[in-house]
Order: structure tokens, then C-alpha cells, then sequence
């Protein structure tokens, strides 16, 4: 965690979002009353990211471009959904003419993509659009009907998972805003074994951290973790059972997930003994969770080996994983931009610089990785044909 006191530095929230966030602070103080005076860290999460009409992703906040809270990258630059298409259509052509994409954020991923099928002749015949937000599913409505408004009659939203599915299910994003549960590992003479550490109320009715003992799945899911006390990290019970429950829906095609993490051999290192949560407001990154629930993404890097496990003990094949960049290039996002040079677009250098920071190693490239899991896919993936690293899993 970074930035331990960031009430100093960041910027002022309005009345109206202070009082958003006073309102789901009231509903969090509720809970841990209703149930004795404790709530895991997990579900404070929860609350404070899903919290109907209050929490970060179902208020009605801007979250997404430069005047949201951070910048993903489809927001980026519309080279990214254009480079995703190769690889889309690949896995419909095996499949069936559907997408499904997980957590939309503003809508931009959806139009670009569609966008660039139709220019290369193979759109969906349905564009699934999973989204529990009220607030961002107006959102995206109002960037297709701008950006591709001839296509927006293919989309259609869910507020759950479907019984059954085939095609290709895309999420950017998606893992790392699932809520995790934090584990102390502790050695100390009083104090030995692994805790978890969960929200109680302080004297003047704060939210103040509070261990308990880890118990159930979860500790024997720490228990299987290669490390030792002192430590502080995170487990994400709740990204992979999400990934499970595909092994049930999905009857044939893929899963591709983009976000940022590790294999589990690097997320638990030695020197990441504190742990890779982190809150977002006003791209500013902090570490105090408490500060302003409601108003602040919180976010923790993805165990992709834990991903990987999921998926293939739910009957699903892991079918590649890879950094960003190697990803992008296999599916050819230097020709994209060279065919922006080559029609003389103006706006060729601002875009080049956007796919730098998309494929280099010291931006998105290199931290920002790439999985697919699916079903009766059989020909070789084109975003893992070279710089395959499922042997680091």
C-alpha cells in the first residue's frame, strides 16, 4: 500500500459527492452493527464499489477518460478495440457470432469493436453487454448510439450471467474490482497463525481495522500460498469463482481477460509483503480504503495463477497467456497505426504515442497481462502465437 495519509493531497470533493459518500458510510456502519460489530474486508469492499445507488461503480460518478477517476485502454485509443477484432472474429468463426463483454466502463471498447467488424466484415450477430450498474449502462447506451449508432440495435444488456453462452466473452478490467479478502500472516510471541483482517468502528465511529483468524476456504487458501509471516496480501475468492462459473456457462469459444497482475510465484514475492491493493480518485493513487467510500476505485492486482486454476478445474482449457504488448502485436496493432500513416491521418503521432503506452514494459505493456480459457477452440490463437507464457502459471 502507498500513500498512507492521503487526505493532504487529494483533491476536495464536492457537497453532493460528500454526502454520497456519508450516506453509504451510514449503510457500511449499519451492516457491521447488524453483524456484531465485524465485517471482512471483502464485503466492506463490496459495499463500497456495489452498494446499489451509493457504491463507486452503481453511483453516478464519472469513473472512465481524463475526467473520471483513471484511464483504461479502451479509452486510451480506439487502436485497441481495432486490434481486439482479429482476434474476436477468430474465436466466433470457431464458436458462434456473439460477444459478451464483462463491465463495459464507458461503452468505448463495445462501439470501437463493433466498428472495426463491420469495416472487416464480421460482425456479431448479438453484443452482450454484462453491466450491474444502472448508471454506466445509460452511459454506454449514449457512447454507441454516438459513436456507432447503425449497430446499437445488437446490443443488449444482462444484470447476471447467463445459463448458457457461445462466443467470445471479453472483460478489460474486470478482475481486479472484484472484492479480495486481506490476510495477515503474523509470527510474533503472542501472536502467531494467519488472520484476516476485516472493518470494525472505532470509539468516534470511524472504520478501524480489525484481525480475526482465518477460517474455512479461505484459510486453506492461504495456507497454499508460498509465504511467510510477516506478510500482508490479498486472495480474490470472488475473481475466481466468477472464472468457475464460466465452466458452467460457456458451451463453446473463449474467455479473454485483460488486467493487471501476476502468476502467483511473483505475486507473492518476498518484498511485496504489503500487499497490491490500492484506491483511485482523480487519477491519484492512495492506499487508505476508508478515505471517502463510495468516491475512490479499490482495486487489487490479479493472481493469474489462481485464474488459471479456476477455469481448469471448472472443465475449461487455459489457452494462452501473455503480457499486453506481446498480445497487441501478435494481433498486429503496428499495422493498424502504420495504415493510419499511410492515409495520411493527422492523427497519427497522438495515436502512436497511445500504442507506446500500451506496448511498452515501463507503462501497460509488461504490468498489464492476457488470459484466455474456453471451449472447443481448436485452431492456434492469434494474440498467442508468439510469447506464449502459460509455463509461468
Amino acid at each position: 500500500m502507498i500513500n498512507e495519509n492521503p487526505r493532504a493531497s487529494l483533491p476536495l470533493a464536492d457537497a453532493a459527492a460528500l454526502a454520497a459518500s456519508d450516506a453509504l458510510c451510514r449503510l457500511i456502519r449499519t451492516e457491521i452493527a447488524a453483524r456484531g460489530g465485524w465485517i471482512p474486508f471483502s464485503r466492506f469492499m463490496e459495499l463500497a464499489l456495489y452498494a446499489p445507488g451509493l457504491g463507486y461503480y452503481s453511483g453516478g460518478a464519472r469513473k472512465f477518460g481524463a475526467g473520471g477517476d483513471f484511464i483504461t485502454a479502451p479509452e486510451l485509443t480506439p487502436l485497441f478495440a481495432q486490434t481486439l477484432a482479429a482476434q474476436a472474429a477468430q474465436v466466433m468463426a470457431q464458436s458462434s457470432r456473439q460477444i459478451l463483454e464483462a463491465g463495459a466502463g464507458s461503452g468505448a471498447l463495445a462501439a470501437d469493436l463493433l466498428l472495426e467488424l463491420e469495416r472487416q466484415g464480421t460482425l456479431p450477430e448479438r453484443y452482450l453487454i454484462l453491466e450491474l450498474s444502472a448508471d454506466l449502462r445509460q452511459r454506454q447506451g449514449e457512447t454507441l448510439n454516438l459513436r456507432a449508432p447503425h449497430l446499437a440495435a445488437r446490443v443488449a444488456w444482462l444484470e447476471r450471467l447467463p445459463e448458457r453462452f457461445s462466443g467470445l466473452v471479453l472483460g478489460n478490467e474486470v478482475l481486479d474490482a472484484m472484492p479480495v479478502a486481506l490476510l495477515v500472516w503474523r509470527d510474533e510471541d503472542e501472536l502467531q497463525g494467519i488472520f484476516e483482517r476485516g472493518v470494525a468502528l472505532g470509539k468516534d465511529g470511524n472504520f478501524v481495522w480489525l484481525e480475526r483468524p482465518a477460517a474455512g476456504p479461505l484459510l486453506a487458501a492461504a495456507q497454499r500460498l508460498p509465504v511467510a509471516a510477516p506478510y500482508l496480501s490479498e486472495i480474490g475468492l470472488a475473481g475466481a469463482a466468477w472464472v468457475a462459473e464460466w465452466g458452467r456457462i460457456l458451451e463453446q469459444g473463449a474467455i479473454l481477460l485483460f488486467d493487471y497482475g501476476f502468476p502467483r510465484r511473483e505475486y507473492y514475492l518476498p518484498e511485496r509483503d504489503c500487499g497490491t491493493l490500492m484506491c483511485h480518485y482523480r487519477h491519484h493513487s492512495h492506499g487508505d480504503p476508508f478515505w471517502l467510500p463510495g468516491l475512490n476505485d479499490i482495486t487489487a492486482h490479479v493472481d493469474f495463477t489462481a485464474v488459471a486454476e479456476a477455469g481448469f478445474e471448472a472443465g475449461l482449457d487455459v489457452l494462452g497467456y501473455a503480457t499486453q504488448a506481446q498480445f497487441l502485436l501478435n494481433c498486429g496493432i503496428t499495422g493498424l497505426l502504420e495504415r493510419m500513416q499511410e492515409g495520411g491521418d493527422k492523427a497519427y503521432l497522438g495515436e502512436a504515442r497511445k500504442v507506446g503506452k500500451l506496448i511498452s514494459p515501463a507503462e501497460m505493456g509488461e504490468l498489464f497481462k492476457v488470459i484466455m480459457l474456453g471451449r472447443g477452440t481448436v485452431e492456434p490463437l492469434l494474440g498467442f502465437s508468439r510469447g506464449d507464457r502459460l509455463h509461468t502459471l
